[in-house]
C-alpha cells in the first residue's frame, strides 16, 4: 500500500513541479518585459524633458530682443535707458522660459564681442577662457563638489566658427543639475520600483534619495564586468541572493537607467504556494502511512495469524490457538477458529483412542485366530500317538504343548524378545520332528537381532506353513532353515524349506490375497502375520515370498528398525 501511494503521489508532485517551473519561467519573462517597458517609458520621459530643454537655446537664439542685444551695444559704448529695458526684457524671457518646465534650470546669454553674460537675475562680465573650455558639442556633464552632476547645453550663433568664445555673436547656455533627475527617480520609486538609479561607467551614478548605495555599488560592479546592451535583463547574485536587474540606455545622454529587485520578493507568493503544496503532500503521505499501518495492524496481521493457524492445522498441529485482539470482526473469527480447532482436537483424540482400541482388539483377535489352528494340529498328533501307544511321543508332545500353552495364555505383552519367539518355534519344531523324523531344522540369527522386540507369534506361523504345505506334501523333503539379517534400515527374518514349492503365478496370487481380506479358502496364518506387521510397523513392512535355494519356498518378514507412524502407547 505504501508503494502504491508513492506511485500515485510521485506523478502528481512531478507534474506540479514541472507546471511550477514553467509558470515561474513565464512569470519571470513577463516581469522582465513589463519592467523593461516601464523603464523605457520612464527613460523616454526623461529624454523628452532633456530634448525639450536642449531646444530652448535654439529657440532663444532667434528671438528679436536677443538679436538686437548685440547691435545696441555694438553702436553704443555705454548703457542707456533703452539698453537697460532690453536687458530686462531678455531676463524676463529667460525667466519665463525657465519656469515653463518642472525642472530647475538656468539659462545664460553670452555676448563674446561685448564680454557680457545675462542670466535671469544678473548681467555681468565673464571669463572667456573658462567659457571656451566648456563649449562642447552635445550635452556636457560635470561632477560637482557636493556629488551632484551638472548638465549643460551650449548653442552658438553663427554656427561653424572656429573660436566661439571670441568670434561668436551670441552663445546661449542651458544648465540643470542631477537633482531634477533624482526627483524623477524618487517619484518613479514611489510608483512601485525597487531602487532605480542612473549609471554611466565613465561618469558616475545618480542615486535616488533613499537608495541602498552599498548594494547599488555592488550591482554596478557586477554589471560592469560585462558590456551592457541597450535593453537588457540580467540575473545578478550578490551575497548568495539573486536579483533581477533591468537596464535601458538613454539615446539622448548615454546614461543607463537601472532597476533591480530580489527574486525572492517576486517569487515569494509562488514559494509560499510551493510550501503549502509540499506541506500538504507530506501531510497526505504521513496520513497515508498511518492509514496503511492501521490497515496492516487491524487487517493484515489478523489475516496472517489466521493463515499461520490454518497452516499449522494443515500440519496436524491441533494445539494451535490465535490470541484475539480488540473487539472486531477478526477477533470474532479468531474466537470461532479457536473453538473449531478445539472441537476438532477433541474429535480427533476421541477417534484416535477408538482406533487404538480397535487395533488392540484386532491384534487380540488375530492372536486368537492363530492359537486354535495350532492346537488342532497338536491334538491330532496326540490322538494319533495314543492310538499307536507311543507314550514317549505323547509325553513329549504334552510337555512341549504345555510350554507352548503357557507362552500363549500368559502373553500379555505387545512385544517380546525375538529370542523367546525363536525358543517357542524350537518347541514347535521338536513336536513336528516327533511326527516326522525326516525334519531337520537350522536356526541362524545374530545376537543383536535376538535381543530385538517383536510382536509375539509372528515366526511360528511361517514355520508351521513350511512344515504343512512344504514338507508334508513332499515325502523327500525335510529341511527347514530360519535365519535373519539387517538390510540397511530394515530387519529381515527368513524361513526356508525344501518342499514342493510354488510356481511364480501361485506366489503372485498368494501375495495378492495377503493384501486383501481373509476368505474361507485361505488360511489365516500368513494373512494374520502380514496384517500384524503392517499394523505395527506400517505399510513398508510385511511378507515377501520367493523361491528358496533349498528348492522350496523362501518367506521373508521385513520391518523397519524404528517403527514409523505408530502411537507411543503401542511402541
Amino acid at each position: 500500500m505504501v508503494i502504491l501511494i508513492l506511485i500515485m503521489l510521485i506523478p502528481v508532485v512531478l507534474l506540479y513541479w514541472y507546471s511550477n517551473h514553467k509558470t515561474t519561467a513565464v512569470l519571470r519573462a513577463e516581469l522582465n518585459r513589463s519592467y523593461s517597458n516601464q523603464l523605457e517609458f520612464f527613460q523616454n520621459q526623461v529624454n523628452s524633458n532633456i530634448e525639450l530643454l536642449s531646444s530652448w537655446p535654439n529657440l532663444l537664439i532667434h528671438d528679436p530682443d536677443i538679436a538686437s542685444f548685440r547691435r545696441i551695444f555694438a553702436e553704443s559704448s555705454y548703457f542707456d535707458l533703452d539698453a537697460i529695458n532690453l536687458v530686462k526684457r531678455i531676463q524676463n524671457k529667460l525667466s519665463i522660459q525657465e519656469s515653463s518646465s518642472n525642472w530647475t534650470t538656468k539659462l545664460y546669454l553670452y555676448s563674446p564681442s561685448l564680454g557680457r553674460v545675462i542670466s535671469e537675475r544678473d548681467a555681468r562680465t565673464y571669463d572667456k577662457q573658462a567659457l571656451q573650455e566648456n563649449i562642447v558639442s552635445g550635452w556636457d556633464v560635470q561632477k560637482m563638489k557636493d556629488g551632484r552632476f551638472m548638465f549643460s547645453w551650449i548653442t552658438v550663433s553663427p554656427y561653424g566658427i572656429e573660436d566661439p568664445a571670441e568670434n561668436a555673436e551670441t552663445i546661449i547656455k542651458l544648465e540643470f543639475d542631477s537633482d531634477n533627475i533624482r526627483d524623477m527617480l524618487d517619484k518613479f520609486k514611489g510608483d512601485g520600483r525597487h531602487d532605480p538609479f542612473y549609471f554611466r561607467e565613465e561618469t558616475g551614478v545618480i542615486y535616488n534619495r533613499t537608495s541602498d548605495r552599498t548594494l547599488t555599488n555592488q550591482l554596478i560592479k557586477e554589471l560592469s564586468s560585462r558590456t551592457l546592451q541597450d535593453v537588457e535583463n540580467r540575473t545578478v547574485i550578490i551575497d548568495n541572493e539573486p536579483y533581477m536587474v533591468n537596464s535601458v540606455k538613454s539615446s539622448t545622454t548615454g546614461w543607463y537607467l537601472v532597476d533591480y529587485m530580489p527574486l525572492s520578493d517576486i517569487l515569494k507568493p509562488i514559494q509560499q504556494s510551493n510550501l503549502l503544496f509540499y506541506s500538504a503532500m507530506i501531510c497526505l503521505l504521513l496520513m497515508s502511512f498511518t492509514v496503511a499501518y492501521l490497515l496492516y495492524v487491524q487487517v493484515q496481521v489478523p489475516v496472517k495469524q489466521l493463515i499461520r493457524g490454518f497452516q499449522r492445522l494443515k500440519q496436524e498441529d491441533y494445539s494451535v490457538r490465535i490470541q484475539p485482539k480488540g473487539r472486531n470482526e477478526f477477533s470474532f473469527l479468531s474466537e470461532r477458529f479457536n473453538s473449531m480447532v478445539e472441537k476438532i482436537q477433541q474429535l480427533f483424540e476421541h477417534v484416535y483412542l477408538e482406533q487404538i482400541h480397535v487395533r488392540e482388539a484386532r491384534l487380540k483377535q488375530l492372536q486368537s485366530q492363530i492359537n486354535p489352528h495350532f492346537f488342532y494340529n497338536c491334538f491330532s498328533f496326540i490322538t494319533s500317538m495314543a492310538k499307536l501307544k507311543r507314550v514317549d511321543a505323547v509325553v513329549a508332545m504334552s510337555h512341549n504343548l504345555s510350554r507352548y500353552y503357557r507362552y500363549t495364555t500368559r502373553q500379555e505383552r505387545d512385544l517380546v524378545p525375538l529370542s523367546e519367539e525363536i525358543e517357542f518355534v524350537t518347541n514347535y519344531l521338536e513336536i513336528q520332528r516327533m511326527r516326522m523324523e525326516r525334519i531337520h531344522y537350522t536356526l541362524d540369527l545374530p545376537e543383536d537381532m535376538l535381543r530385538m522386540e517383536v510382536p509375539p507369534l509372528i515366526v511360528q506361523p511361517l514355520v508351521e506353513n513350511a512344515v504343512i504345505h512344504g514338507i508334508e506334501a513332499d515325502a523327500e523333503a525335510g529341511q527347514i532353515r530360519v535365519s535373519g539379517e539387517r538390510q540397511e534400515d530394515n530387519m529381515v527374518l527368513i524361513v526356508e524349506d525344501d518342499g514342493q514349492g510354488m510356481t511364480l503365478e501361485q506366489r503372485e496370487a498368494l501375495l495378492v490375497k495377503l493384501t486383501g481380506t481373509m476368505d474361507q479358502e485361505m488360511g489365516c496364518g500368513l494373512w494374520n502375520v502380514n496384517q500384524r506387521l503392517q499394523l505395527r510397523y506400517g505399510e513398508k513392512s510385511g511378507i515377501h515370498i520367493t523361491e528358496s535355494e533349498l528348492g522350496g519356498i523362501r518367506i521373508s518378514l521385513s520391518w523397519p528398525i524404528e517403527p514409523e507412524g505408530l502411537p507411543e502407547a503401542e511402541e
